[in-house]
């Protein structure tokens, strides 16, 4: 096992789990949910040619990886009814992050 493999899941359950224990403790099921429901945004990788590239930067190569999709996942940060969703894609973009220099 890689460690680029252990950081990056890592950053997609582990580091999910603690914020949602730590911030959301009443709630901590539901947005460790909605968390892991933000993998659903990796989608967008079966409109590119090839699926999956272990060596291909997600950011601003997916629909829903680019810039311009990110500022929108800021701009759910305003709302405090989305904001967690904001702040789970957010991650989920950091990790992908990671990613394109790990």
């Amino acid at each position: 096992m890689s460690f680029k493999f252990l950081v990056h899941y890592g950053f997609h359950f582990l580091i999910p789990l603690a914020i949602s224990i730590l911030f959301y403790k009443k709630n901590w099921k539901l947005a460790y949910l909605i968390f892991i429901g933000t993998m659903l945004i990796d989608l967008d990788h079966l409109l590119a040619s090839q699926i999956f590239d272990a060596n291909r930067c997600s950011i601003n190569f997916h629909p829903l990886h680019t810039y311009y999709a990110i500022g929108g996942y800021i701009l759910m940060l305003i709302s405090k009814k989305i904001r967690i969703l904001g702040i789970a894609l957010l991650l989920h973009m950091f990790t992908d992050y990671l990613d394109c220099y790990l």
